[in-house]
């Protein structure tokens, strides 16, 4: 039983003391990080722009169900590239580090908002659509765990780290944040739910 209680407690443990850090490094309160992501997720409704969602395996349900949330609930443009044609053709085609990148370069634009999910925050198709959104002047909320300084978090206007080492726990807490984060979107800005 105590091996049940453990496993729930190092994610709770993570949670608290998840480190947000911003596009300079410089640490934030996580309540501050959040409010920030719900004020960037605002400005990107009422500008009419796009929000993406990209992640890799369980990363890659959460992009799915956070943008059919966010496209259904929050009334925002919102879409996962994780078309199965898309993610194939272009991994065949291309590069498996350009399946993200490759439509965010087609169809982004500055103003919108990406947000990657990743635990390790080192997958090179991540950090190339990161590369890639600094480079066209879409912002960035990076979600990561395992080491400290995996890349991802280096590429974020946002960046999320939960001091976590197995993927189970960094996936639990990631799901715990994207749902706060989008809670606190909807409590403030009101929903748009069927």
């Amino acid at each position: 039983m105590e091996a049940w209680a453990d496993y729930f407690e190092t994610i709770a443990q993570g949670l608290r003391e998840v480190v947000v850090t911003n596009r300079d490094g410089r640490t934030l309160p996580a309540a501050d990080g959040v409010s920030q992501w719900v004020s960037m997720t605002r400005a990107v409704q009422q500008r009419d722009a796009h929000l993406y969602i990209i992640g890799n395996g369980g990363s890659a349900g959460m992009a799915s169900h956070m943008a059919t949330d966010a496209a259904k609930n929050g009334r925002l443009r919102a879409l996962a590239f994780n078309d199965p044609s898309l993610l194939t053709a272009t991994a065949n085609d291309v590069a498996y580090d350009e399946v993200f990148s490759l439509p965010l370069e087609r169809l982004g634009r500055a103003g919108d908002l990406v947000i990657a999910i990743s635990s390790s925050g080192n997958s090179p198709n991540i950090v190339r659509a990161l590369d890639v959104a600094r480079r066209v002047g879409i912002a960035a909320v990076t979600l990561s765990a395992m080491r400290p300084d995996n890349q991802a978090r280096a590429l974020g206007d946002l960046n999320f780290y939960v001091p976590v080492h197995r993927y189970g726990w960094a996936e639990s807490a990631h799901q715990v944040i994207l749902h706060h984060w989008f809670d606190q979107y909807l409590d403030l800005h009101g929903s748009g739910a069927i």
